[in-house]
């Protein structure tokens, strides 16, 4: 059975990755004496990093959990961008990183209570859906040898999100599956029969909402939430347009400049 960590090594951890995060440099796995290995451990890290951020959490992703896999982190309000403006992002290889995804704004609390939170309570507090682009990033410079738990204390994968128009909330809700058009200035368009990964978009919603429930925590009014990607994680050129066609749902539009600074 995992150990779980200290509060020193938490503090530790958390410190490392939110320099990681400031100055866009990953760097290699954590020291082994703080590196975690059960979820609650990691969930703690990744707390902590929300605790020193000094920033609002504006946002979540999430997705469906497994036995061994809790999907969730916080996404900071200076990380969230909204569409009409170039989108600064952390960079590999001069290539931003997205995937395309339906923003829940809530337009209501959903605090912590002994109640557990019903579907419909949670509909009822969802007050628009965007089109939107998380922006993905690692802290760690080989991802690949990191463990579930050890990405879960970075954020999984998160570096921002991107919140593109508002869309019909009742037809996106019923979107388990849409086509995802992406087309680059000068590129050939690119196409992908694309799937939600839960099925039903709003499903990782209801969990996260319980899930936090569960902790003491809540969701506020404001706060967008985001539940899988519909085609990947695709690549996109800097300093080129680019659009994302969702389906029926209309059309997101984005240009990507290399950030300089946290």
């Amino acid at each position: 059975m995992p150990t779980p960590l200290s509060a020193d090594a938490i503090d530790t951890a958390a410190r490392i990755l939110l320099a990681r995060r400031h100055s866009g440099q990953p760097g290699a796995r954590l020291p082994a004496e703080c590196r975690p290995s059960d979820l609650a451990s990691a969930l703690a890290i990744q707390q902590s990093v929300s605790e020193l951020m000094q920033d609002e959490v504006a946002a979540w992703k999430c997705g469906m959990p497994a036995a061994d896999k809790w999907v969730l982190a916080p996404i900071y309000a200076r990380s969230v961008q909204r569409g009409g403006q170039a989108c600064a992002v952390w960079t590999r290889n001069n290539l931003a990183r997205i995937e395309p995804e339906l923003a829940f704004v809530l337009g209501q609390d959903l605090p912590a209570r002994a109640a557990p939170y019903t579907p419909s309570e949670v509909d009822a507090a969802i007050a628009r859906t965007h089109l939107a682009l998380e922006l993905i990033d690692t802290r760690y410079s080989e991802p690949e040898q990191a463990s579930f738990a050890e990405h879960l204390a970075d954020g999984l994968f998160n570096q921002g999100l991107y919140l593109g128009p508002v869309v019909d909330g009742e037809l996106a809700r019923r979107c388990a599956g849409m086509d995802i058009v992406l087309s680059v200035a000068g590129e050939p368009d690119v196409l992908w029969a694309g799937q939600h990964p839960a099925g039903n978009p709003r499903a990782p919603l209801y969990w996260l909402a319980e899930f936090l429930r569960n902790r003491g925590q809540g969701l506020r009014a404001g706060q967008a939430v985001i539940t899988g990607s519909y085609a990947g994680s695709p690549d996109v050129p800097l300093n080129t347009k680019i659009k994302v066609r969702f389906g029926a749902l209309g059309d997101l539009r984005a240009a990507f400049t290399a950030r300089t600074q946290g």
